[in-house]
């Protein structure tokens, strides 16, 4: 029994963490560090220092002359209007994003994981799917955020954010999409994926701080990891669900598992110096071991001449990585269940990131790639402990990196602005996985392995896509793409089938 909660545990961490993607937004073109000292703010405006000066009376009053054309309507996607619901500095904002896909090799629609459907290739991918394929390009959200100017350079902010399903009307919940699978065969498991985002009421951020241009930016709460920013922003599909490997995988931008894509409890503050900028950002842990579990990364970059670069420096303990109970369930579990249990990976995981874009007239060129390091836990965790969303651990694997596993990861494409309203976009993703030793009495070749017989024998994981984003007007997005995606080798183990493709086309409806 031992080894089958360990096996399944391992592969949980080659399929099960996923979508841990945040809705793109109004950070999609910013760098990382200016999604944490703007965050979708605009810049703050000083005032002007109050003299006691008064207006002359003898000056008449100018005659206020507008253009003709003042009052147009525009349709130009480049010169939005002001039309935000904003009052009193509150601002309500979000989006809808809906479509329909195919799947070559699909599982059927879960009405709780954050997209719905496996847009990338998963182990309980297997037969045809064609239908529903919600949040496939920016996620469905809703949130509230407000600003309250209290110095001359400095602003008091807020942000409170939550993504649901628009197919169910549910919240986004992996741990729940998880739970529903819980002792199913493989075969008979519908779409499923852990995420960040585990059914918490603002399940994307909930934080306040405050802001300066000249000072930085300083934020308290739940809030995205800077890792998960620096996928949005260097992603050439900006972390769209049905089209980018790292914005469904959300491994990537949680520094090796998707439930630190966003972090409960953090401390962030950024800061920009001219062309340098700089960040770092502390979890602080909680629970009743609540020394071990925490997170600390940094950030250092710049900007220049249409060039921009940064390096992400990661260090996350007690990370866990969060799959169905095995089939057939264990005879004992643990009597507080919480929210649901769920089988746990725990880990101490160590990344390093380093991101590039660069702009050209119309062009824009992208480049990524992360090396992330998985070992045993120093603290273990025991059945019965919480993770993330308040989902409880029925099963656990504390010894599943024996040697330590290692991660990369590559990315690059570009992004052409065929017209002022139209953007086509490219994208070659890579994953390449060591050969390790896995968990004691897993029966592993003390030699290296490069086949699927387990999952600790080396892998890797290619996908190509393509998107076409059509700006239909300031509001509404129309978007049609495909991606193909494909696991060999240690990356396969336990697939019942190895690729996909999923055609999908969608509105995206944004206010």
């Amino acid at each position: 029994m031992k080894v089958t909660i360990s096996t399944a545990a391992v592969l949980g961490l080659t399929t099960a963490a996923c979508a841990g993607e945040l809705p793109k937004a109004s950070l999609e073109e910013l760098p990382p560090s200016q999604g944490v000292v703007d965050n979708g703010w605009e810049g703050l405006k000083k005032h002007p220092r109050k003299l006691g000066a008064r207006a002359r009376k003898s000056e008449p009053a100018k005659k206020l002359e507008l253009p003709a054309n003042a009052l147009a309507v525009t349709k130009d996607p480049k010169v939005p209007m002001d039309d935000s619901l904003t009052w009193h500095g509150l601002t309500l904002y979000g989006q809808v994003d809906v479509g329909l896909t195919y799947l070559s090799h699909g599982a059927p629609l879960s009405p709780t994981a954050g997209t719905g459907v496996n847009y990338l290739i998963a182990r309980n991918s297997n037969r045809s799917y064609f239908g529903i394929g919600a949040n496939g390009f920016a996620g469905s959200f809703i949130g509230l955020k407000g600003k309250q100017d209290i110095a001359d350079d400095v602003a008091a902010i807020f942000k409170l954010e939550t993504a649901f399903n628009p197919q169910s009307g549910l919240l986004s919940d992996g741990g729940g999409s998880i739970v529903q699978n819980n002792g199913l065969p493989i075969d008979r498991q519908n779409s499923f994926a852990d995420s960040a985002k585990a059914g918490q009421a603002f399940n994307v951020a909930a934080y306040a701080g405050l802001s300066s241009p000249t000072y930085g930016t300083l934020t308290y709460g739940r809030q995205a990891a800077l890792t998960s920013e620096a996928v949005v922003a260097y992603d050439p599909m900006a972390s769209a669900s049905a089209f980018s490997v790292i914005g469904f995988q959300g491994a990537t931008g949680g520094g090796g598992d998707t439930e630190n894509r966003i972090l409960d409890n953090s401390l962030k503050y950024g800061v920009n110096l001219g062309p340098v900028r700089g960040a770092i950002q502390a979890q602080i842990g909680s629970g009743p071991k609540a020394g071990p579990r925490n997170a600390v990364q940094a950030q250092v970059g710049g900007s220049y001449l249409g060039l921009s670069v940064d390096a992400i420096l990661s260090q996350i303990n007690g990370a866990s990585s969060a799959s169905p109970l095995p089939f057939p369930l264990p005879n004992v579990l643990p009597t507080n269940i919480g929210n649901g249990l769920v089988a746990g990976t725990i880990s101490d995981n160590t990344s390093y990131m380093l991101v590039a874009k660069y702009a050209i007239g119309p062009f824009k060129f992208f480049g990524g790639y992360e090396h992330i390091q998985f070992a045993n836990p120093k603290t273990p965790l025991s059945p019965g402990d919480f993770i993330t969303g308040g989902y409880v651990l029925g099963t656990v694997s504390n010894n599943s990196f024996t040697t330590d596993r290692v991660l990369q990861i590559f990315w690059t494409g570009a992004t052409y602005e065929a017209r002022p309203d139209l953007d086509l976009k490219f994208a070659y993703y890579h994953e390449e996985q060591n050969s390790y030793h896995g968990a004691a009495g897993t029966s592993f070749n003390a030699g290296r392995c490069s086949n699927a017989s387990l999952a600790q024998c080396s892998g890797q994981l290619d996908a190509l896509s393509f998107l076409m984003d059509y700006r239909y007007s300031q509001h509404m997005d129309v978007y049609a793409g495909i991606m193909w995606s494909q696991v060999s080798n240690g990356l396969a183990s336990g697939f019942l089938q190895r690729s996909t493709i999923d055609p999908t086309v969608g509105l995206r409806y944004r206010f």
